[in-house]
């Protein structure tokens, strides 16, 4: 099927999918930029592969499938594989950078895990032994 036989239907909704991945992914780069800390700044990375990733895929599926006319999955591959590995390498990143921090004794976030425990230690003998039972 040439592009000139592609129906109005799908080349709005193939550029409008389109359009809007590139505008999720223009608005992650400009928080790279516009924050100031590392911490800050790995969100954004995260927001542009995910949403910006899935949008763009399903405008792939979308004009494939009907160039194709049949049902073209090859893009929903890669946005599972990107939806997979960006949080588990972005995890890993963080932690690497707070455990390089700590040991330079950096000012950084605390641990979720000493909040917790620094609270109930704070509160009163009743109030955490209500808590307990």
């Amino acid at each position: 099927m040439s592009l000139d036989e592609f129906p109005l239907w799908a080349q709005w909704l193939i550029a409008c999918l389109a359009v809007l991945g590139a505008l999720v992914a223009l608005l992650g780069s400009w928080g790279l930029v516009r924050l100031k800390t590392y911490y800050e700044r790995v969100h954004t990375p995260a927001i542009i592969a995910t949403m910006g990733c899935w949008l763009i895929m399903w405008a792939t599926l979308l004009f494939y499938s009907v160039s194709e006319q049949r049902l073209a999955l090859h893009a929903l591959l890669l946005a599972v594989f990107v939806a997979v590995t960006v949080p588990i390498s972005t995890i890993f990143l963080m932690r690497a950078a707070l455990f390089r921090d700590r040991r330079q004794g950096a000012s950084v976030p605390p641990s979720i895990s000493s909040t917790v425990t620094n609270v109930r230690q704070a509160a009163p003998a009743s109030e955490r032994d209500s808590t307990q039972q």
